[in-house]
């Protein structure tokens, strides 16, 4: 069943599942000519960034986060829609022997009946377990090790109305874990616009343009500077994916958005630049426009991202 008015399916012993949406989730799962062109332009997109990374001497991976749709088929019960015209299937299947992308589709689905779920029943975002799942994927191909005690890390539990929950009358709680990873990293570096959030309390408000960067000195840490444009499955607080880089490379620059910024690249000079993005995202392809210095004064809405008496412009 579908309720909410962005559409969110109920589907087997209370998993919740996003339909709708302003990126049109369902979307993802259709053929037809327009979806056609929009994967090829995604990947002609990654070839062409991996080309420009590699004229810079810097190791390109995208990885692209697969909704629940395509991860949990099995707990939708009555909806119709085909998981195998995936657009992460697909796109894997277009790049199988590219270097610069990873499937992550596989990976999760192979895991999906393990003893912990790898998505939260009740919102659109992978658990800690699914995070973890997908950055040892991802420091394999980078041929990085993760620090030995990184699973064991210590973690904080509470009980909230998730994304998706909250869309229903009912408000469904549901018991969310969320790894205190930091340790040894250190953040030393902070956007203005994410600066002005966290100055009013207001961080959990802040996304697209928001900016940070990671030191870790420790002896056991990867030398290599990574550089990760990503979304709310990496985010900048040190609880998921960036958190796990962090603690596993000498430096981690993390950039909330789907575009790149090839001035801010080649003036930082990684040695990894790495892109991560939900699968819904896809609907878009990005024009790697961004700068980095205006979003973080402006946000994305074109504003002015600064604090004015107790006022703080919103991010779109």
């Amino acid at each position: 069943m579908a309720a909410g008015r962005e559409s969110v399916h109920v589907g087997r012993d209370g998993w919740l599942f996003l339909t709708g949406g302003s990126n049109r989730v369902m979307d993802r799962y259709r053929g037809g000519l327009r979806h056609w062109l929009l994967l090829r332009g995604w990947t002609r997109l990654i070839a062409a960034r991996a080309r420009r990374a590699e004229r810079l001497g810097i190791r390109c991976l995208h990885v692209i986060v697969p909704e629940k749709l395509s991860v949990y088929d099995d707990k939708v019960e009555g909806l119709r829609y085909d998981p195998a015209k995936a657009s992460t299937r697909r796109l894997a299947r277009r790049l199988a022997r590219h270097p610069a992308y990873l499937d992550l589709l596989a990976p999760l689905r192979a895991g999906r009946d393990g003893p912990v779920p790898l998505y939260l029943r009740t919102d659109t975002h992978w658990t800690i377990q699914g995070c973890l799942l997908a950055y040892r994927e991802i420091m394999r191909a980078l041929g990085a090790i993760p620090p030995a005690d990184i699973g064991a890390r210590p973690q904080v539990v509470s009980e909230a109305v998730m994304d998706l929950g909250e869309k229903l009358r009912e408000k469904p709680r549901e018991r969310l874990a969320r790894f205190m990873l930091q340790r040894d990293a250190k953040r030393v570096e902070v956007g203005p616009m994410l600066a002005a959030y966290e100055a009013q309390g207001r961080d959990r408000e802040a996304h697209v343009g928001a900016h940070v960067v990671y030191r870790n000195e420790a002896d056991g840490a990867d030398p290599r500077r990574l550089v990760l444009f990503g979304d709310s499955c990496a985010h900048f607080d040190p609880f998921l994916l960036t958190g796990l880089l962090a603690e596993s490379f000498r430096e981690v620059h993390f950039v909330w958005s789907a575009n790149l910024d090839w001035a801010y690249i080649e003036r930082v000079r990684p040695d990894i630049l790495l892109f991560e993005l939900a699968e819904r995202f896809l609907a878009r392809l990005p024009k790697d426009d961004f700068d980095v210095a205006v979003a973080g004064q402006r946000g994305t809405g074109g504003r002015l991202a600064q604090v004015s008496g107790e006022t703080v412009a919103p991010a779109q």
